[in-house]
C-alpha cells in the first residue's frame, strides 16, 4: 500500500518519521507526467518504459502517456516548458523553425551510419543542452532513429522519379528536400499519414522503417528503397525547475538513468533497423536498394542543404561541422 506524505501528516505523523517507515521526502513528493507521441510498440517508447522504471527506483514516480494520448507532438515542448507535463519527448528536427541548429541531423547524407552519427550527436549535444536551457529545459538523453528511406507505389531509379510527387514532410528540412527534387511538400504529422495517403494528400515519402511499421505503410505504398537518408534524433527533456528542485542524490540517479536510456536507446534503433525492414518485407513490400543514380542525386542535395545550414546557423554551425569532419 502506498502512504502519502498528506496522509502521514494528518494522522499526525511527522515528516522527519518518514525515513523510519522506508520511505523518503522524495519519494512522497515526486510524481511527474511524460508525454510523448509514439506507440507503446516503438522502439523509443519501450526504452522510455525501461527508463520510467529505473526512474522509479530513483523515487520519481512517472506516469506516461504514449501515442499522443495527453498531448500531440508539436505541443510537447511547449507543456515541459509550461509545466502541463514534466517530462517530454520530441523529434528535436521539427523545431527548427524555432533554431535551425537543431536540424543538423536532417541533413540528407550528412551521415553515413550509427558510428557517424553518434559521432555528430555527442558533438552537437553541449549547444542543444544550452539552447534548451535557455528555455527552461534540461537535456536529459538522445536516440536516433533508424536511418531513413523512400516509400513509393514504383521502384525509384533517381530523385528525378519523385518530381512531381505530393510528397510528405515532417520538419523545415525534408520540406526544403522536396522543393529541391522538385516534388509537391505536405507536412503530415506521424500519426495522419495513412489517411493522407489513403485520401491522395501524399503518395510519397522519407522516413525510417521503425514509422512504416508503426504506420503498417503496406497498407498504402508497395516499394521502400534504404537510403540512408538522416538518422533524426528524438531528445527526452524535463522542466528544469522542477529538475533542478530535486535532491541532489536524486538528481544523480535520474542522470544515471537517462545516461543508460541513451546507450540501451542507441543499441535498439540499430536494431530496429534490421528488423522493421524484414517486417516490411514480410508484410509484402518490395525492399529495392538504391540505385548509382539515386546515390549521387543524394549526395549532390546533401553538399547542397549542408551549405544552406551552415549559413543559417553561423558561428555555431561552423564550428560543429569543422569538428565533424576534423
Amino acid at each position: 500500500m502506498t502512504v502519502s506524505r498528506r496522509a502521514l501528516m494528518a494522522a499526525g505523523i511527522a515528516a522527519p518519521l518518514l525515513p523510519s517507515l522506508g520511505l523518503s521526502p522524495a519519494a512522497a513528493q515526486t510524481r511527474w507526467q511524460m508525454a510523448t507521441a509514439y506507440p507503446d510498440a516503438n522502439f523509443h517508447t519501450r526504452n522510455i518504459q525501461t527508463f520510467v522504471t529505473d526512474l522509479q527506483a530513483a523515487d520519481v514516480a512517472v506516469q506516461l502517456h504514449s501515442n499522443a494520448s495527453l498531448l500531440p507532438m508539436g505541443q510537447i515542448k511547449r507543456g515541459v516548458q509550461t509545466g502541463q507535463v514534466q517530462l517530454g519527448e520530441i523529434l528535436l528536427s521539427a523545431y527548427g523553425n524555432e533554431d535551425a541548429f537543431l536540424e543538423v541531423d536532417s541533413i540528407p547524407g550528412l551521415v553515413a551510419d550509427f558510428a557517424a552519427a553518434k559521432r555528430l550527436s555527442d558533438l552537437a549535444k553541449p549547444y542543444v543542452e544550452a539552447r534548451l536551457a535557455r528555455q527552461g529545459i534540461t537535456l536529459l538523453y538522445m536516440v536516433p532513429w533508424p536511418p531513413g528511406g523512400f516509400y513509393s507505389n514504383t521502384p525509384l531509379t533517381s530523385l528525378e522519379s519523385l518530381r512531381g510527387t505530393k510528397f510528405r514532410t515532417f520538419n523545415v528540412m525534408t520540406n526544403r528536400f522536396a522543393t529541391l527534387i522538385g516534388a509537391n511538400p505536405t507536412l503530415v504529422q506521424q500519426a495522419e499519414v495513412p489517411q493522407a495517403f489513403a485520401t491522395g494528400v501524399v503518395n510519397a515519402m522519407v522516413t525510417s522503417a521503425q514509422t512504416g511499421v508503426d504506420t503498417q505503410s503496406w497498407d498504402y505504398c508497395r516499394v521502400f528503397t534504404p537510403a540512408g537518408f538522416t538518422f533524426t534524433r528524438n531528445a527526452i527533456m524535463v522542466q528544469k525547475r522542477v529538475f533542478d528542485a530535486l535532491p541532489p542524490a536524486t538528481k544523480a540517479a535520474v542522470m544515471a538513468a537517462a545516461a543508460s536510456a541513451e546507450t540501451r536507446g542507441w543499441r535498439m534503433s540499430e536494431e530496429a533497423t534490421a528488423s522493421t525492414e524484414a517486417t516490411l518485407r514480410q508484410r509484402g513490400m518490395t525492399i529495392s536498394p538504391a540505385t548509382p543514380e539515386l546515390t549521387e542525386g543524394m549526395r549532390r542535395i546533401s553538399a547542397q542543404m549542408t551549405e544552406e545550414w551552415v549559413a543559417r546557423t553561423g558561428e555555431d554551425g561552423q564550428r560543429l561541422i569543422a569538428a565533424y569532419r576534423g
